[in-house]
């Protein structure tokens, strides 16, 4: 099972990747993680490499009317969110071999080449989650909302979390080979739509 350990031994850095995907999660050493054992089959890292802006887009379901007085009453039933982003020149794999993960999230086939950035997901793993999830998982978010947390003594002590996880299926997905890279990986456009469920 992935534990607080192998996704923090996952990130490159001192903050996780902006986005992961998942069919479920849960909590281990006070993080919310990805669920599962398969890093690519249960749970997805994707590369922070060469990405774009995340776009925020809310909906609000609601029904509005003007009363006979001629001021306005909203039933609000809830708030969605459609999110959207792409990669460009995304490496289309991550390694030049199998990684291997072990139980701690480190990488154990040697003399691994690695082609993204940050050790997250090449193009062909996004390709083949998407093709494998016609229906809905979660999405992990980590970006700067400390207002997310319960934590009152201190809630800006959490930019190494991931502070969002919302149930989410595609509403759009392209991709493009923008360059062969010889005999090692190639290069991928890839722009990725999702709607809260």
């Amino acid at each position: 099972m992935v534990n607080s350990t192998y996704i923090q031994n996952r990130w490159n850095y001192t903050r996780p990747q902006a986005i992961a995907w998942a069919d479920s999660y849960t909590t281990s050493g006070g993080l919310v993680i990805p669920d599962g054992t398969l890093e690519g089959e249960d749970f997805l890292i994707l590369s922070d490499h060469n990405r774009s802006e995340i776009s925020f887009s809310k909906q609000r379901l609601e029904n509005k009317q003007r009363t006979i007085s001629g001021s306005m009453r909203s039933y609000h039933i809830a708030d969605k969110v459609n999110i959207s982003w792409s990669w460009d020149m995304l490496p289309s794999r991550a390694y030049s071999e199998d990684p291997d993960y072990a139980s701690t999230g480190i990488p154990q086939t040697p003399n691994l080449t690695e082609y993204t950035a940050d050790n997250g997901a090449g193009g062909a793993n996004i390709v083949k989650w998407y093709e494998n999830h016609p229906g809905s998982f979660y999405m992990f978010l980590a970006y700067d909302r400390h207002d997310r947390y319960e934590d009152t003594v201190n809630p800006y002590n959490h930019l190494q979390q991931y502070n969002e996880v919302i149930e989410v299926m595609f509403s759009g997905f392209d991709y493009s080979v923008v360059k062969r890279g010889g005999s090692t990986h190639d290069f991928w456009d890839i722009s990725v739509s999702i709607e809260e469920v």
